[in-house]
């Protein structure tokens, strides 16, 4: 019977106190045989024969335990030897240089001569293994119970570190843990037929793993749970084969008995009885010691707070099932990993559905398993959802292995599920799912009767009905623009019908027969999508856009298999594509479609095969379909076709060059003609006259685009009809931005003309005309009544400005500065004016404009996406120093209010700007809140709700605005005390009509400005309250109403952390000695700080004889103008201010450093105040004594751009509630069982009785 505590050692008549351990020591050596013990070396420690002067080991309260070498371990003194190898069983184990058979049978060996020292060599192996320091000596294995014995153990623990050799790193304790559980497998093994069944060793070692799985100790647990389901393992499969022994038995008995009487050796049948009551007695003992296992550990262990110690418990229950079924594969034991299906962690529940998949994949467990199926199908399906993808893809091969089993287990419902999941972003999913599909439609087919159909119907290939259904498949998933995500998805397990192309090409092309259904008009464009995706993939070789992480290097059978099929398709569709073209001429999808097909072929083939009447053929083809098709997509395919075949590597460039070149010379003469009708009629042209113009300029705009065409001159003509839309107002919207893009077209031909060769000053000049007259057409154009010919005159106004921007000379292109072209001020305001007036604005504005849309949510994302290149066009303006910085405050401003639609493009704008000039982008940053400032103040009035949320959301894009200068304040130093400085001035900017008691109307800004005090250094921070002071009159320091908190709160956040006094919002008291009491008797925290002085004695060095830079002035706009709040009276004349905007911009000098100046002013001061000098002097021990304590206080500042304060604590409140775990409590903080094992599982997984796991979950 197996008890919870260690059995007591039998006291022996010659053991006596001190001796214990010598004498047991020598009973080993003593009793072996010397001839054997010569040859035998027994786990690293070499037998020595006991001598008559040997001297007693010390007690381990006598010896250290530093070292491997004379280490006292298990209550017996064990040596090292010579060569230094490992003393204990946890260090041969670890190693693993021994063979794990010879170290069990040296245990074994051991176990004969002295089982209590043995079995404490194997105890201590446990603790061990635990990476507990601790050893279980003689005396507390036979004086102390089970529970003392583990309590005593977790207080020797080492509680620093929460590692033991389960969880550590490296290769080292990744071999020990295969070791550990090898050890325990080959240990049972080698005991299995004697050692087991003597009612002793499995007594002690079950009992002790039972007692260090229930401990608090996480290593105790994990350690001992892992010991006692590889136990469990071991002694399975001894139960297994007494069973098998059994059955032979029971045969060999039921043979003999049933042999004639004469015959029948009755000694031989009750030596069989015999054996058959042994085995029986047995397998009783076998039974006994798994049910105290897992009763007592497993039921226990496997709802475990750890997740690695459940995800143990369900893979070993999976073995158990597999291996014996017929004991362990019933619903007592499936419900457990059925439970567990619902478990919060990802590992925990691949471990179960990878025990499942052990399970299904046997046939014959089948009918075992149904029950379990059918209660748990539900869930394991849905799990082909989760959001761990490795858990998904698991989840959906097992529900591959039910379909196999019984097509009938699983509903259409359940099918739907998966099947929709080959459209997955991520391939391993999309991979499972395709082979799941691959089985359910594919796998059923009559090979005779598709065989017998294809040779009814002429064709080569048996795969009709299979192409058939997978169009079906691709037409009732109603995601038709994902054709190339459903083919990646069954690449690998229907790869062969996807490269049947013949099959493919007979579906399209062979006709109607009466009585046999042919393709629908939908099933044939699904076809041919579908079967340029097989090409595409087939022909490139990896996953399309969006699965994988970019293109991997294919191995040398890959690039093999590529060149053959791309070589296969080539033969093939040389021939049958301009078959495909005549017969779907007419259909625009269809021929977008087809035309793609050339792009994969081997074009040596052409010339190599002597094929040239089928690219005649193909040319022919394409020739009409550009006659027939005015369609984009159609018109480019042809152009991109024309432009692949025209490739200067083969030789069959020039007949494609003839071709092409006819019919650009016929659409050219067409245009022209077309055009100067059209011009001719003016206002009175028809629709015919409209849409011959349109007709040829779409399909000269589409070649021009891949194709060098200037030596048609195609700019004339548009520049002509744009000139006349212009000026008579009536111009076509389609034709207009079709001469735009085409002007564009052509405009770059030209300059990778001159740029690739010599150019002559004509051609320059020449070039730049042509760009300057269009230009000032597409600024025209921005005032366009057509929305759509605005936007495109933008979007190349912003192309055209950054190609012929002052970057194009740079790279040794000095002569091409003649077309550098610089916006002025009227374009750059245009341009801006179109930003705001066009890109920020509501949705609920823009959705209005689209009337009756049935497809409302759709043309919501496109307007969404056309607006947001709208942006990025004209930030790239921005970023590179086309347009002025300060045009970027009116976008900045936006920053809060359409963050989800163009957050990313105006937090990347500003990082690059703050990279181009940090001062002149904190002076953009400033001035964009004052503008919002300013139309606060033309809404509300002067008198500001300082609580409103228009206000809060002001200081809300300010600290936005902060977080973003990072922590390296030494780097953003001028450019923050820049921002300050604009601030205060603006501020202060205008005096308040009702006389100088009453505060600036701009007051209220302070409280915006300091969000950004935080941002300055603390001698900066004196410096700007001294120029802060300079603006504010004696009566400002000593008012306290509510109109004025907004100085005393911005003065506040200067003197934090700074030398002067904090001013009390509360009471007029001077703060200087409250300052001082307030930080007294903090000590130093003796941190390593930034040299103050020498980093102030650099801005001291400044030249002090420069001018204070104004602020920057609004750039002026056309439409949308900036609001500011003018009082009527008393108004100082903006431009009498020292220093303007341009002065600043354009002078280096001015931008060196406000703080120096600063900087020298305040010195001058103190030189000129000799009489309070003395004074000044005794409060600076004071000051300074205050700023060490400051400084030796600072704090870790946390900062996330895109975070408020209260989110990122709430984060990180989570992160450590997720992360924070005590492995090793105290053992005198223990506590209960039941805290170590809460319910990590859903409400439905569980069974409707509350009272456990004893009801029956059928």
């Amino acid at each position: 019977m197996i008890t919870s505590e260690l059995p007591v050692l039998q006291d022996s008549s010659n053991e006596s106190g001190a001796t214990d351990a010598v004498s047991l020591s020598m009973s080993v050596s003593e009793i072996e045989d010397p001839a054997e013990a010569k040859g035998k070396k027994r786990r690293g420690r070499p037998v020595k024969p006991a001598t008559a002067n040997k001297k007693p080991r010390k007690s381990p309260s006598e010896k250290g335990v530093g070292g491997a070498r004379g280490r006292k371990a298990n209550g017996v003194a064990q040596h090292n030897g010579e060569g230094g190898e490992p003393v204990t069983l946890f260090e041969v184990v670890k190693l693993g240089k021994s063979a794990m058979q010879s170290v069990v049978d040296d245990w074994i060996e051991s176990y004969k001569q002295d089982r209590d020292i043995a079995l404490l060599d194997l105890i201590n192996f446990f603790i061990q293994c635990s990476g507990c320091k601790g050893t279980v000596r003689i005396e507390m294995f036979r004086n102390m119970q089970n529970a003392e014995i583990i309590r005593k153990m977790t207080e020797e623990f080492d509680e620093d570190s929460g590692d033991y050799p389960l969880t550590m790193p490296g290769p080292l304790w990744k071999k020990f843990r295969y070791n550990f559980c090898e050890f325990i497998g080959v240990l049972i093994r080698q005991c299995q037929y004697s050692i087991i069944y003597d009612e002793y060793m499995m007594d002690t070692v079950i009992s002790l793993l039972t007692g260090l799985s229930d401990s608090q100790v996480r290593a105790f647990r994990h350690t001992s749970t892992l010991a006692a389901m590889k136990l469990m393992t071991a002694l399975v499969n001894v139960a297994l084969n007494l069973s098998i022994h059994q059955d032979n038995t029971q045969r060999q008995y039921e043979a003999e008995r049933n042999k004639m009487a004469g015959k029948r050796a009755n000694d031989k049948l009750e030596l069989l009885l015999q054996k058959r009551k042994e085995l029986q007695e047995n397998q009783d003992e076998i039974e006994n010691m798994m049910n105290s296992i897992f009763k007592g550990i497993f039921v226990h262990r496997y709802r475990d707070a750890i997740a690695e110690i459940r995800a143990i418990c369900i893979e070993e229950i999976g073995v158990w099932m597999k291996m014996y079924s017929d004991a362990f594969l019933n619903d007592s034991y499936l419900k457990y990993v059925g439970w567990t299906l619902h478990d919060r962690q990802g590992e925990v529940r691949l471990k179960c559905l990878k025990a499942l998949q052990n399970l299904y994949t046997n046939r014959e467990l089948f009918p075992k398993l149904e029950l379990f199926t059918n209660r748990f199908k539900d869930r394991i399906v849905s799990m082909t959802l989760d959001k761990e993808y490795d858990v998904a893809v698991e989840a959906i091969r097992l529900v591959t292995l039910i379909l196999q089993g019984s097509e009938d287990a699983l509903s259409n419902e359940d099918c739907e599920n998966v099947y929709h999941l080959v459209y997955s972003a991520h391939r391993p999913v999309a991979v499972a799912a395709g082979e799941f599909l691959h089985r359910k439609l594919f796998s059923r087919h009559d090979p005779q009767a598709e065989e017998a159909l294809a040779k009814r119907r002429g064709r080569s290939s048996p795969n009709g009905n299979l192409i058939r259904m997978l169009v079906l498949f691709f037409l009732e998933s109603e995601l038709h623009e994902h054709a190339a995500y459903l083919v990646d998805s069954l690449w690998e397990s229907s790869q062969e019908l996807l490269k049947d192309w013949e099959c493919m090409t007979e579906l399209l092309l062979e006709e109607a027969v009466q009585g046999e259904e042919v393709l629908s008009d939908r099933q044939e464009s699904a076809l041919i999508e579908l079967m340029v995706c097989t090409i595409r993939q087939a022909a490139e070789a990896h996953p399309p856009v969006g699965r994988g992480t970019g293109k991997r290097v294919l191995t040398a059978k890959e690039r093999k298999t590529q060149i053959d099929d791309k070589n296969k398709l080539t033969e093939h569709f040389i021939m049958a594509l301009p078959m495909l073209l005549s017969k779907y001429q007419a259909d625009s999808e269809k021929v977008a479609n087809l035309l793609q097909i050339p792009q994969f072929f081997d074009l040596d083939v052409y010339s190599a095969g002597r094929m040239e009447k089928h690219l005649d053929a193909l040319l022919k083809q394409i020739r009409l379909v550009v006659e027939k098709h005015i369609e984009m997509e159609v018109l480019e395919a042809c152009s991109k076709t024309y432009s692949i075949l025209c490739s200067e590597e083969y030789t069959i460039m020039n007949r494609v060059d003839i071709a092409r070149s006819q019919l650009i010379d016929e659409m050219t003469d067409r245009f022209t003609h077309s055009v100067e009708d059209l011009l001719q009629e003016g206002e009175e042209a028809d629709e015919d006259d409209i849409y011959n113009v349109l007709s040829t300029l779409k399909r000269l705009t589409a070649f021009h685009n891949a194709h060098d065409l200037t030596r048609w001159d195609l700019f004339g003509n548009c520049y002509r009809l744009l000139k006349a839309g212009i000026e008579q107002g009536s111009m076509p919207e389609q034709i207009a931005t079709q001469a735009l893009q085409c002007s564009h077209y052509s405009i770059l031909w030209q300059l990778v003309k001159i740029t690739e060769g010599a150019p002559s000053k004509d051609d320059l000049v020449a070039l730049r005309r042509v760009v300057k007259s269009f230009l000032a057409v597409c600024q025209q154009c921005l005032s366009n009544v057509n929305t759509p010919v605005k936007e495109q005159a933008f979007m190349l106004l912003c192309d055209l400005l950054m190609i012929f921007s002052h970057q194009l000379v740079s790279g040794s292109r000095e002569g091409l500065q003649p077309l550098v072209f610089n916006p002025d001020a009227p374009l750059q305001n245009e341009l801006l004016s179109f930003v705001l007036d066009h890109v920020f604005i509501d949705q609920d504005d823009d959705s209005q404009s689209m009337e009756g849309d049935e497809e409302d949510e759709a043309n919501k994302i496109e307007a969404l996406h056309k607006r947001r290149n709208l942006l990025a066009a004209f930030s790239k303006l921005i970023i590179y120093d086309i347009v002025d910085m300060p045009a970027a405050a009116d976008i900045f401003k936006h920053y809060m209010k359409y963050y989800n639609d163009y957050g990313d493009i105006i937090k990347e704008t500003l990082s690059k700007t703050r990279q181009t000039d940090k001062i002149l982008c904190a002076k953009t940053l400033i001035l964009s809140l004052q503008q919002l400032f300013n139309e606060l103040l033309q809404d509300q009035g002067p008198n500001l709700d300082r609580t409103s949320s228009h206000v809060s959301g002001i200081k809300e894009l300010a600290r936005r605005f902060a977080l973003t200068f990072g922590l390296d304040q030494i780097k953003t130093r001028e450019a923050v005390a820049t921002l300050h400085k604009d601030g205060i001035e603006f501020a202060f900017k205008y005096q308040n009509p009702r006389g100088a008691e009453f505060p600036p109307p701009n007051l209220a800004f302070l409280e915006v400005l300091s969000e950004f005090s935080s941002k300055l250094l603390r001698q900066d921070k004196k410096t700007v309250h001294s120029y802060l002071e300079k603006f504010m009159s004696e009566s400002m320091s000593e008012r306290r109403e509510d109109v004025w908190l907004p100085l005393i709160s911005y003065r506040n956040s200067l003197l934090t952390g700074g030398d002067e006094d904090r001013l009390s919002v509360t009471s007029g008291t001077s703060s200087k000695t409250s300052s001082i009491r307030s930080k007294k008797g903090r000590p130093p925290l003796h941190k390593k700080r930034i040299d103050e002085e020498s980093v102030e004695g650099s801005w001291m060095m400044r030249n002090d004889t420069l001018q204070t830079p104004g602020a920057l002035q609004t750039p002026q706009l056309t439409s949308t103008v900036l609001r500011e709040n003018r009082p009527t009276e008393h108004i100082p004349d903006p431009d009498s201010e020292p220093g303007s905007e341009n002065d600043y911009v354009h002078n280096p000098q001015m931008q060196m450093s406000w703080l120096g100046q600063q900087k020298m002013e305040e010195v001058g001061r103190k030189d000129r105040s000799n009489i309070n000098y003395m004074k000044a002097r005794s409060n600076q021990g004071v000051r300074q004594t205050v700023r060490g304590l400051m400084e030796d206080d600072a704090e870790p500042i946390f900062e996330d751009v895109m975070m408020s304060s209260r989110g990122q604590l709430e984060d990180m409140n989570e992160e450590f509630e997720d992360t924070m775990v005590i492995d090793l409590p105290p053992s005198r903080n223990r506590r209960e069982r039941a805290e170590l094992r809460p319910d990590f599982f859903d409400s439905a997984a569980m069974i409707e009785d509350e009272s456990g796991f004893t009801m029956p979950m059928f």
